[in-house]
């Protein structure tokens, strides 16, 4: 038998899109010999793709998957047909995969894309601190803006960020290496972490995420301590507080345990 996590692997976004490209493809093909045979029609190689494009994207939208799916399912066939016209060499490629990998390497698995945060939600989260000492972590740290950002504001707390991706990790440690900020990167998932080791924890992650999350901060957080989300809201669990972030007009919500 399957394990569950081979199951939700095969119930990711990501598979759902390939198999509708593949279905695109079938299709377009079938349709393709279908004109050739009956009306000796042959459709031009970017008409193919176009179409191949469309339908994969209708298809995305009516299983509704997020937005941005929609988009590459559409531009995916074309940027193909691009790629091959403009006579790129293989190492090119090779390039462009091996950095996508290092820098999305967990989006497969957890359906968070990396996402920057900016300075103006840095402030607030630095002004929602109390003034004792506390420890902080930034699940899915990025490039470590946040946590740097603080710990030059506040250099007698604690700070750690986590991070599955390898090049974000990566950026972020050498950063505070070249700073010397009081910060440690981890390479690793907020999943191993025990929240009850902090005061705030923060994370900006995305809408398939919040509900573990959140089962995860409720078993294990101390009371006291603050769990903050930019952007994204727990489902049927109200937040405690939220605050605007007028240069994005997005909400940085926060629940108090």
């Amino acid at each position: 038998m399957a394990s569950r996590q081979s199951r939700n692997a095969w119930r990711a976004p990501a598979v759902t899109a390939l198999c509708i490209q593949v279905l695109s493809l079938l299709l377009v093909l079938f349709a393709s010999k279908l004109l050739a045979g009956f009306q000796n029609i042959k459709i031009d190689l970017l008409i193919f793709a176009g179409v191949q494009g469309a339908i994969a994207a209708l298809i995305s939208y009516f299983r509704r998957l997020d937005p941005w799916w929609v988009i590459i399912q559409l531009s995916f066939p074309l940027l193909l047909v691009l790629a091959s016209t403009l006579q790129l060499p293989p190492i090119f490629f090779l390039v462009c995969f091996a950095f996508s990998l290092l820098l999305y390497w967990s989006t497969f698995r957890t359906q968070v894309p990396y996402f920057p945060s900016g300075k103006e939600v840095w402030s607030e989260v630095a002004a929602l601190m109390p003034i004792t000492s506390v420890r902080v972590v930034d699940i899915g740290s990025g490039l470590g803006g946040l946590l740097l950002d603080l710990g030059k504001k506040r250099p007698e707390c604690q700070f750690v960020g986590v991070e599955l991706a390898p090049l974000p990790w990566l950026v972020s440690w050498l950063r505070a290496k070249l700073v010397g900020a009081p910060v440690r990167f981890l390479l690793a998932d907020y999943e191993d972490l025990h929240f009850g080791d902090f005061d705030i924890v923060f994370a900006y992650l995305a809408p398939p995420a919040m509900k573990p999350l959140w089962e995860k901060a409720v078993q294990e957080m101390k009371p006291g301590s603050i769990l903050l989300s930019y952007e994204f809201e727990i489902v049927d669990t109200p937040p405690d507080f939220q605050k605007m972030i007028k240069s994005r007009q997005v909400m940085l919500y926060g629940w108090r345990f």
